[in-house]
């Protein structure tokens, strides 16, 4: 049998068999789909690039308002995006170690509060300019700054002092900080001339491509940057192409008549029939990424904490894990930290469905029965109107008067997510806890999208930072965990497999757990076949 899969997985490498095609005999020769899986993925990785051509990604997340500005990066298109030009100091790779991107090494005091990341030498900009640690250090200025309204205000707050010594840029920290590093791959940091102090905009950085059209809410074109200092490793395709495709049907279909080359959130309703549609394959990778109804806490009626916990019993999470997610996914439990991050604390109470706690928990609250206004759409997540109505049904089943306010796709993360007070939302996950809260619940985070500022769980976040014991630090993340799922503004019925559409033109594509399409980085990590 290992023969056979030897010259199975050569055949992989060489590009002469397709994922299913690989799948299936492995299947027939006894190997369960998570040993054919890894031969797979390690074949795959061997296979040799083929440069040239045009890749094409189908796309939901994309707006007329979206810009090439990292700090507002804040759906799947402008990610994508992003991820053509720009850099940042370190990336993960998909086994959850650091990648070196603009830095080339990193070092930590013994006390883990001063960092000293090497600065890459030789790499240019796009426009000519050499990258240097003076132009890392503006960066971070920038995102550092409120009045940016940077998605990464709440990471880089927690750093005291950052400097310039020769080649490398140093972060002093007041509190111990194991993960730093994990925390500068944040996808807003990407490095930009002067930081981008003057045209955030411009779209010019260190990566394998340029901008070439700019359509927001329709498409996006990047042409080879001639210049890149890792052409060997990203960014093989001569034309890159962002199509943005917010209808799941529409996605589907330019699939299937080639018009792209990948889709990214299918249908979990539709996946399986699209799995066996000729040419190509449906790709899941289970991971951080979880589905939200968020409630900002700060206002009436949600500053009840009654009635946002009469709200987190009235919702089914297993009836939205198998009607809206099909199977890929599970069920969370109202903050959000699965078994995938480090420290999770797998004793924590799950909170079940409860229709007679709902009904007690609503009376309580005080409220005075006047409709409940949740908002949501179709690119809010895969399902997500859906989802909605579901909650609704039963919510009223407790007698809990949930009204369904369904918005245009255009203009949803810029005009209701993080400014409406009750509405639905996703998030791709961080790589580490620390990240995770430092984004979304810290008090003086931009992205605190369920306004939770509380200082005593603040202080335990920094807390948590500086404790090198693993121990004590699960025990703290764990006490966090367990207040943001009583008393926080999060309704997390699950968490998303990230479910996407590839055709078997396409060579390069690994299972990625960091984000959806490959952490976003399909168009310039994978490449098409001749």
């Amino acid at each position: 049998m290992n023969n056979q899969l030897d010259y199975m997985a050569s055949r992989v490498t060489a590009g002469k068999m397709t994922r299913r095609e690989f799948m299936g005999k492995a299947a027939a020769l006894g190997v369960s789909a998570v040993v054919a899986t890894s031969i797979y993925t390690g074949a795959a990785r061997a296979a040799d690039p083929v440069k040239g051509g045009t890749i094409k990604l189908g796309s939901s997340g994309g707006e007329s308002t979206n810009t090439q500005d990292p700090a507002l990066t804040a759906s799947e298109v402008p990610l994508s995006n992003i991820r053509h030009w720009g850099e940042t100091l370190v990336d993960v790779s998909p086994d959850g170690s650091l990648d070196f991107r603009m830095a080339e090494s990193v070092e930590a005091s013994a006390d883990a509060k001063t960092w000293t990341f090497k600065i890459r030498p030789g790499v240019e900009f796009s426009n000519g300019k050499t990258m240097t640690a003076e132009d890392v250090l503006k960066t971070m200025q920038r995102h550092s700054n409120e009045d940016s309204q940077s998605g990464a205000l709440g990471i880089v707050k927690g750093i005291e002092g950052m400097s310039v010594d020769g080649d490398n840029f140093v972060v002093e920290l007041g509190t111990a900080n194991a993960d730093l590093p994990y925390l500068m791959a944040d996808y807003h940091l990407m490095i930009q001339p002067d930081g981008g102090m003057e045209d955030p905009a411009a779209g010019i950085g260190t990566g394998p491509y340029t901008i070439e059209f700019d359509e927001p809410g329709v498409r996006h074109g990047f042409k080879r940057n001639p210049n890149y200092w890792d052409a060997d490793n990203r960014g093989f395709a001569e034309f890159s192409e962002v199509l943005v495709l917010n209808d799941a049907t529409a996605r589907a279909a330019a699939l299937q008549s080639g018009q792209v080359h990948a889709i990214n959130r299918v249908d979990p309703k539709v996946a399986a029939l699209l799995d066996r549609a000729p040419n190509l394959s449906v790709e899941s990778a289970s991971g951080r990424g979880h589905y939200v109804f968020i409630m900002h806490v700060d206002t009436a009626p949600f500053d009840a904490a009654e009635l946002r916990l009469a709200l987190k019993y009235a919702i089914n999470r297993e009836e939205m894990v198998d009607k809206i997610l099909r199977g890929y996914g599970s069920i969370g439990n109202d903050f959000p930290i699965n078994a995938s991050y480090p420290l999770f604390d797998e004793s924590i109470e799950q909170r079940e469905f409860n229709l007679e706690k709902a009904a007690e928990h609503y009376k309580a609250s005080g409220h005075d029965g006047s409709p409940i206004i949740l908002r949501t759409a179709d690119g809010a997540f895969p399902g997500a109107v859906d989802a909605a109505s579901l909650f609704q049904q039963s919510a009223q089943a407790a007698g809990i008067p949930l009204e369904i306010k369904r918005e245009p796709n255009d203009g949803y993360w810029s005009e209701v997510w993080n400014k409406q007070p009750f509405c639905a939302s996703y998030w791709g996950g961080r790589p580490v806890q620390d990240q995770m809260y430092s984004t979304a619940y810290l008090s003086t985070a931009d992205w605190n999208d369920t306004r939770w500022k509380r200082d005593d769980f603040d202080a335990m976040l920094l807390s948590a930072r500086g404790e090198l014991d693993e121990a004590k630090r699960k025990e703290t993340y764990s006490k966090m965990g367990v207040m943001l799922r009583d008393e926080g503004g999060v309704i997390l019925p699950m968490f998303n497999d990230f479910v996407s559409g590839v055709s078997n033109s396409v060579g390069g594509w690994v299972t990625d757990p960091n984000g959806e399409m490959m952490n976003n980085k399909f168009n310039i990590k994978c490449w098409v076949e001749a």
